[in-house]
């Protein structure tokens, strides 16, 4: 069977890709912070569904962290065949409001992290002729607002790049830009989402579906819900001139508080 490592893999989008891939057979390394949430999880998809689920306990905005990550994804008598980099946070607060301390964080995470990571399981997989790397980035990346949606917009580049430079290695790299999803990520940050529609929100389990279809398709970039493809769609098409102050609005009346 393949293995997969999962960042992030407690919750959210990270723990949609773990309960698809588990049923799927592929056997999992599990990354996050918590061990404790970790070995449950392992432990749960273990029994469901009889593949092997590894915890490996890394925070991420650490070097040390990075680097024991890194480490298992070089593995050559374990190999990962396909890593999500899905680890990542929101800071509540415009820019200036959040102290330039936890804004490095994010890039760290949201960057450095992905960067790095990639650069270790594309590596791998180059010299075995396959692999995949799916790199969670968010719609955020196209809208010309805050430290996150710009962190986000690197990740889109970043992975479009070098999946054009991997054409022909048997090496898929592709950036998965959800919208809202039913997540901890507000939570985390602080941040209440009473006043985000209901039609904004999407299930993570149905865009995880979406995006594994996507790799498959061999797609660099990945917008796995019709409303979000065609509110991206008229984004294309507005000025950026104009973008600035609509998604400024937009972030004041529907983004989280």
């Amino acid at each position: 069977m393949t293995t997969a490592l999962i960042t992030g893999a407690t919750a959210g989008i990270g723990a949609a890709f773990a309960r698809r891939l588990a049923g799927d057979g592929h056997n999992l390394v599990l990354v996050a912070r918590d061990t404790e949430r970790l070995r449950v999880q392992a432990t749960e998809l273990h029994d469901r569904h009889g593949i092997e689920a590894e915890v490996l306990t890394a925070d991420l905005s650490t070097d040390a962290g990075i680097e024991a990550v890194a480490a298992r994804l070089t593995d050559r008598v374990s190999p990962v065949d396909l890593l999500v980099n899905n680890a990542g946070f929101g800071n509540k607060g415009r820019y200036l409001d959040v102290s330039v301390a936890d804004e490095l964080t994010m890039l760290k995470v949201h960057c450095e992290a992905v960067l790095r990571l990639t650069s270790a399981a594309a590596g791998a997989m180059r010299e075995r002729g396959r692999g995949g790397v799916v790199n969670v980035a968010s719609v955020a990346a196209f809208l010309p607002r805050g430290t996150y949606g710009a962190s986000k917009a690197w990740v889109v580049q970043f992975t479009q790049g070098a999946a054009k430079d991997l054409a022909g290695t048997g090496v898929r790299l592709m950036a998965l830009c959800p919208g809202f999803v039913r997540t901890e990520f507000h939570q985390r940050a602080g941040m209440g989402t009473g006043n985000i529609p209901d039609w904004m929100w999407l299930d993570a389990d149905k865009l995880v579906a979406a995006a594994l279809e996507d790799l498959a398709r061999g797609r660099s970039v990945s917008i796995p819900d019709p409303r979000y493809k065609a509110l991206m769609g008229l984004v294309k098409l507005t000025p950026r001139s104009l973008l600035g102050g609509v998604t400024s609005r937009a972030g004041r009346t529907y983004g989280p508080k």
